[in-house]
């Protein structure tokens, strides 16, 4: 009598919570009536099915109704799950044969499934509050078993087979199992216990109920590919041994239905490498799983022999990802970023690699925000660089998924490779670099001019590439220093692992500083004192060691510069930067030893390091990728010195040319140390050691390196002269005592060079353009320094003067700036000076011999006999009259003449003088 009552009150919604309440405990007396006497069971039977039938379906209603109102809606799930708990398999089955058709039953199902699939990831109850939450996953599961069989039994036929529900199926079980609450390892050991002694362990029954569900699916698993490859990846890498071992082999049979269809399984595997990023990145997967996953799917490979080979190549690309992505997660959360980056560009490559796009673009730009967060904006614009370079000057549409804060407005790869470029500028101009940011500027601009024909945007660039250029030669650019450093040790995460690196410090970086931050990441790691290669004892042991020492760069010889005068402020730039090799010298005494002169048995180990990638580029530092190992011989170590000497010469000079405002200590250190025997003890040593009879006797094949060192020597006196002219020029009176004092021992010094190893000048030549001086060559190559001999020196006769006509003040400012503005030549504006050692007045004789020599050469071209050679003939074909290839000469003189005093001398000669040494 009551039950229909109340049923009609329901479907009315009068009081429907208290008709609710008044059905369950009315159920709960009929089971209990039920249980005390079987007599009632008959007659109560059909009462307890309509009684369970309206209550979950208005439960259903109100929980779906009811989902923001959590309090009520806890309520009708504990409502529900009381009822699913008084369920046994019969009620289910009547249950589900009660419905009156097939599409009820069907669209039941389907409201079931996301009922439940939403309950588990929405947490109706606190995550503390574990016997309700187990209780209601225990009830759940139960309630999807039962189902299963339903989906089984009547929608799997080909006539009856139903896709979505098939699927929601799916995702709902696997919903079920990845939920938080049944993660047992998250749970302290007497919570894991207490769960599995009570409820067991609910994942290992839903994931061998997901793989017999997806196996009873025969030919229909392919309509769930890709599409289920997510879910049961999720599924797979909860760290559930015995779940893993049964649900990975699923994998394998993807692999197999797609390959028996379409010889290839490249959907699954795109799918696969797509989802494992973000589910790696989301804290899912270790290496147990890797090794797993690895194990049992070339198992399953090696059994098929069609899949044999492709196989494995999927699986050691999957491996290879999975432990990328694991070094990635490992750091991606330190505060120091710079590992971080690492991981990034060892995936970006990957990603490039196997030909994934828009998974290299996405590490691309999370790599630039870590450059950008940490200042490194050259390194983001290499970055940003490889973004720009996959795009095509064109208005075709952009396919790549956008990226950046810009992108979403950008609709063309025209569009989006401007603004990239525009931003790249930006910050090489941030991070220094202009000559990069002058080669963007050009392209941008031929866009400009040719293509797109916007000549206000091009106006706007030359003006900015002007600026970049003006930049180079005014703004000091401090040079950055470069370390090696090695992490040896078992201990170190696999990137690192008994790997060497080469390290772009900061700008003004200590190397003291720069291993402080270098070892921050590794509290526990030990620093090793020496610089030698460590032994394997070190690189196997379990713990962390790091070697860190400062290497120098080897700069590539520059075609376009050989044989130029180059300012200083441009050269320097490619000496620093765009450098793959380094190298690092180790000095150590061999043979017997000479207390009185060290230099005699000073050998030298160099080590010479490539890298894999040339520095700056996308990182500060890139790995290690071959290493070579020489010995330089104590004869070759003082040719370099003495090579390395007289570039600082020069470079000082160079550098005072062309900024008269700089301060003199520097370069007073440099010539005392080298004029004064007292101070470094001049070359003294090295005539001691190399120059004897004895040591010639006994290293015949020495002779050449000799001859070098000594031509050397004589070619660093007109240097010295050079620097102390200006020296002379600049001292204050208070060190005009100090600068006699190095006079004094510079005409000794040159006395003595001149009259053992003969003299050495050199001649300028004025530029033809509005009479710019050009460089004087100050060495010439290696066969005319060895073979001393009469030289004939060619001077090009001065134009004959004109009225100079009247310029304006802009126009002589400007003449002012091309006269000064080259740092690579010793040229400078005459002034009244004090007389010193460098303007001693030239020999008669001398000056007569030239006179001559520029009168022949003046009547030789008047005569049309011989034309004097244009500049760039001059370049390209040096005459045999001991012309350099720059169009300068320079000549040996016997020691008994005393040498003019150079005007103004350039490192062209002497650079042709060490490319011949090197080769």
């Amino acid at each position: 009598t009551v039950v229909p009552i109340l049923q009609e009150l329901i479907e009315k919604g009068e009081e429907e919570d208290a008709c609710i309440e008044l059905l369950s405990n009315i159920l709960e007396v009929l089971y209990k009536a039920q249980k005390v006497n079987p007599i009632f069971s008959v007659k109560v039977k059909k009462h307890i099915q309509l009684i369970l039938e309206k209550l979950l379906h208005t439960v259903n209603r109100r929980v779906i109704v009811l989902d923001r109102e959590n309090t009520l809606r806890s309520h009708y799930v504990a409502c529900m799950a009381a009822i699913l708990s008084q369920m046994d398999k019969d009620h289910y089955s009547s249950y589900i044969k009660a419905f009156p058709s097939r599409p009820e039953l069907m669209d039941f199902l389907m409201e079931t499934f996301i009922l439940f699939k939403d309950l588990i990831g929405k947490m109706v109850y606190p995550s503390d509050w574990m016997v309700m939450n187990m209780v209601q996953n225990r009830e759940f599961l139960h309630a999807i078993n039962q189902f299963a069989v339903t989906l089984t039994e009547m929608f799997l036929n080909n006539s009856s087979f139903e896709l979505q529900l098939w699927n929601n199926y799916f995702h709902l079980a696997v919903a079920f199992l990845t939920q938080d609450s049944l993660q047992l390892e998250n749970f302290s050991q007497a919570k894991r216990n207490s769960i599995l002694a009570k409820y067991g362990d609910m994942r290992a029954i839903i994931g061998a109920a997901i793989r017999d569900m997806w196996y009873n699916l025969g030919h229909r698993k392919i309509e769930f590919i890709p599409g289920m490859v997510g879910p049961i990846l999720e599924m797979t890498l909860v760290p559930e041994l015995e779940l893993r071992k049964s649900t990975i082999p699923i994998f394998f049979d993807m692999m197999l239905c797609e390959y028996q269809l379409t010889k290839s399984f490249s959907r699954f595997e795109d799918e696969i490498l797509r989802k494992l990023d973000s589910e790696v990145e989301g804290g899912r997967g270790d290496e147990q799983y890797k090794q797993l996953f690895e194990s049992i799917l070339l198992s399953c490979c090696r059994r098929h022999p069609e899949l044999a080979k492709p196989g494995e190549n999927f699986v050691e690309l999957v491996t290879g990802l999975l432990e990328r992505l694991l070094d990635y997660r490992a750091v991606m959360n330190d505060e120091n970023k710079t590992y971080s980056m690492s991981c990034t560009v060892n995936l970006l490559n990957f990603y490039k690699e196997i030909d994934r796009q828009a998974m290299y673009i996405r590490y691309l730009y999370k790599l630039k925000d870590l450059h950008i967060s940490y200042e490194n904006y050259t390194e983001g614009a290499y970055t940003l660089l490889l973004h720009a370079r996959l795009l095509k000057w064109s208005d075709e549409a952009n396919t790549a998924p956008m990226q950046g804060l810009h992108s979403p407005s950008l609709h063309t790869q025209r569009q989006l490779k401007e603004a990239l470029y525009n931003q790249i500028i930006d910050y090489f101009d941030q991070g220094k670099m202009w000559e990069e940011a002058i080669h963007i500027c050009k392209e941008l601009a031929e866009q400009y001019e040719s293509e797109v024909f916007d000549y206000e945007m091009l106006s706007d660039i030359l003006q900015r590439e002007a600026k970049f250029y003006e930049k180079i030669l005014k703004v000091l650019r401090p040079s950055p220093d470069y370390f090696a450093v090695g992490y040896y040790g078992q201990g170190f995460p696999t990137f690192l692992r008994n790997k060497v690196f080469i390290y772009r410090g900061k700008e003004y970086e200590r190397r003291e500083d720069f291993e402080m931050r270098l070892l921050s990441p590794f509290p526990n790691a030990e620093k090793l004192k020496s610089t030698s290669p460590p032994s394997e004892d070190i690189t196997s042991s379990p713990g962390q060691y790091i070697q860190c020492f400062t290497v120098q760069p080897v700069e590539e010889a520059k075609v376009r510069f050989k044989d130029r005068s180059i300012p200083e402020q441009i050269t320097n730039f490619y000496k620093a930067n765009h450098i793959q090799k380094f190298s690092y010298s180790r000095p150590f005494k061999k043979g017997p030893k000479d207390p009185d002169n060290e230099f005699a048995t000073m050998w030298i180990e160099r080590t010479t390091f490539i890298t894999a990638y040339p520095l700056p580029g996308i990182l500060r530092w890139f790995v290690v990728t071959s290493t070579t190992t020489t010995i330089i011989s104590p004869l070759e170590n003082a040719i370099e010195t003495m090579m390395k000497t007289n570039e600082k010469i020069m470079s000082e000079i160079n550098r005072h040319q062309n900024d008269p405002s700089l301060p003199i200590n520097p370069l007073s250190m440099l010539l005392n140390g080298i004029v004064d025997p007292a101070v470094m003890g001049g070359f003294a040593k090295y005539e001691t050691a190399f120059f004897q009879e004895s040591y010639l006797e006994e290293h015949p094949e020495d002779e050449g390196n000799i001859k070098k060192l000594k031509d050397l020597i004589a070619w660093q006196t007109p240097l010295l002269a050079e620097g102390i002219r200006i020296h002379g020029r600049k001292v204050t009176e208070d060190l005009r005592p100090f600068h006699e004092r190095m006079e004094q021992c510079f005409m000794q010094l040159r006395a003595k060079v001149e009259s053992q190893y003969g003299v050495r000048e050199m001649v300028c030549f004025e530029d033809r353009r509005s009479g710019r001086p050009r460089s004087m060559a100050w060495g010439p190559d290696w066969d005319r320094l060895s073979h001393a001999g009469d030289r004939r020196v060619l001077m090009e006769a001065p134009p004959t003067p004109k009225p100079a006509p009247h310029t304006s003040e802009s126009e002589d400012r400007r003449n002012e700036r091309k006269e000064n503005r080259s740092s690579t030549f010793f040229g400078y504006r005459r002034q009244d000076l004090r007389p010193s050692i460098s303007e001693l007045p030239e020999p008669k004789d001398e000056k007569r011999r030239l006179s001559r020599n520029m009168s022949e050469s003046s009547l030789g071209s008047s005569e049309g006999k011989q034309p004097p050679p244009s500049r760039d003939a001059a370049g390209a074909q040096p005459s045999a009259a001991g012309l350099s290839p720059t169009g300068f000469g320079g000549r040996v003189k016997s020691a008994s003449k005393a040498p003019p005093v150079p005007r103004k001398i350039s490192p062209t000669v002497y650079e042709t003088f060490l490319e011949q040494s090197d080769a």
